[in-house]
């Protein structure tokens, strides 16, 4: 499977891309697109989700673009409100002491750990938080083929079978389903869908020695 990179938005008139990228860029390209054929079905997707996004493309095109939403805006930072303190521990490191129970046997284990229990407590969740991001990565890419897939594929063949093997995790599967689907709109599934098939590498043990403390 060789999808497309990834794009941030991305414009079809009705199978065809016709473009991709910014947002006002992509808004732009549609309007102009609509300009020369009011009866084209036209439509702006999120890049990352899958969805798609509602515009208003009357008026002039100073018109659409003041009428966007805005994106990539930076953060505020209010730095009138004071820092919370640190609790106890290195302030370099931002280490917070607080109440764990557990019970006698988990403490047992805990403490035939190297490096203690602090330690093997935060190794533990480090671990735990790098798997459930992985879980939370495939499921966000799935619904966003689904996503994408209900809007322009919902009436190509075989596209419920399609949606079957990309939640069984079967891209061999899901590729041979869908090959028969507008260029377009194929390569745009596949490049979604692969982020859900994709899968990152173990993560390798944490040798607790290079834990601080």
């Amino acid at each position: 499977m060789k999808p497309e990179s990834a794009e941030a938005y991305i414009a079809f008139a009705k199978d065809r891309r016709i473009a991709s990228g910014d947002l006002r860029n992509v808004v732009g390209a549609a309007k102009r697109t609509l300009d020369r054929d009011a009866d084209t079905a036209v439509l702006v997707f999120d890049g990352s989700t899958g969805e798609p996004i509602e515009l208003d493309f009357r008026g002039t095109m100073d018109d659409v673009l003041a009428r966007l939403p805005q994106t990539g805006a930076p953060a505020v930072v209010d730095d009138t409100v004071p820092a919370s303190p640190r609790g106890p521990g290195r302030p370099r490191l931002g280490v917070v002491a607080r109440e764990v129970t557990l019970l006698p046997r988990h403490w047992q284990w805990l403490a035939q750990q190297s490096g203690g229990a602090s330690v093997a407590i935060r190794r533990l969740v480090e671990q735990a938080r790098r798997a459930d991001h992985d879980g939370n990565r495939v499921r966000q890419a799935r619904q966003a083929a689904y996503r994408f897939m209900s809007v322009m594929a919902g009436d190509r063949p075989h596209y419920e079978d399609a949606l079957r093997a990309l939640f069984a995790d079967d891209p061999s599967r899901f590729e041979k389903l869908i090959a028969d689907w507008p260029d377009d709109v194929r390569g745009h599934a596949l490049m979604l869908a692969q982020r859900a098939f994709d899968r990152e590498p173990p993560a390798r043990a944490v040798d607790p020695a290079s834990v601080n403390r």
